[in-house]
């Protein structure tokens, strides 16, 4: 999926933008590199971008600017900014301009990832194809698209939550379901009160999956679930 998601950066700190333009493309993103807001907001003018991330400080055109100027012709594509400032002013700033999230340097290039994973998943724009969205689990069958878990005939609806943590677990079958990656997905915050929320749903999923004694949900101390199967 991901080499078909296409990535503009605007960053004028040489190193640090051709460290974002290796990693990402390692990872399998096809990414566009530009050193100001100016040669960016022309590039994106000219290519279709599926995300957009950001350095707020930048000669020419900043940021916040570039980011005005593409919501001008774009409302929907995602922005991630990049920014040393960390004060509350900024991040309100960043949103006012079109933000869906914001990083604050020094960052780690898996807390950026991350990120870009769940921004892409909440706008829609890493939706896989329906057959991907339908899992076997043990004597269960889990359907992604239409939130249904079916056992012997019978059929149990999801919640929404429900049904995206599920597939999360689905999706990392017999390996660690990072916790504050599923948090950054679904609930778009790893705050405690959103952690506490994801460990009642688990709970509930436990229940949804009783009717198999193969199936175990367990915890990860200091990393997240894993779904055993």
């Amino acid at each position: 999926m991901k080499e078909n998601i296409k990535i503009l950066i605007a960053e004028d700190d040489k190193n640090l933008g051709l460290l974002l333009n290796e990693y990402l493309s390692a990872k399998g993103y096809e990414t566009d590199l530009f050193p100001d807001g100016d040669k960016a907001f022309k590039g994106f003018k000219n290519t279709s971008y599926d995300i957009c991330i950001l350095d707020v400080m930048m000669p020419i055109k900043d940021g916040l600017t570039l980011a005005s100027d593409i919501r001008l012709i774009d409302k929907k594509v995602p922005i991630i900014f990049l920014t040393a400032k960390s004060m509350k002013e900024d991040v309100l700033e960043g949103f006012k301009a079109g933000a869906d999230d914001y990083v604050a340097k020094p960052f780690s290039m898996e807390e950026l990832l991350m990120r870009i994973d769940a921004v892409l998943r909440r706008t829609g724009n890493a939706l896989k194809e329906e057959s991907d969205n339908i899992f076997d689990i043990g004597k269960y069958n889990f359907d992604a698209n239409k939130q249904q878990l079916k056992i012997d005939g019978e059929v149990s609806k999801l919640t929404t939550k429900e049904s995206e943590l599920l597939r999360l677990l689905c999706e990392n079958k017999n390996d660690i379901l990072n916790r504050n990656y599923a948090l950054k997905v679904i609930w778009a915050d790893d705050n405690y009160f959103n952690a506490r929320s994801m460990d009642v749903y688990i709970t509930k999923l436990r229940k949804q999956l009783k009717g198999d004694e193969s199936i175990e949900i367990i915890n990860v101390h200091g990393k997240g679930f894993k779904l055993l199967v």
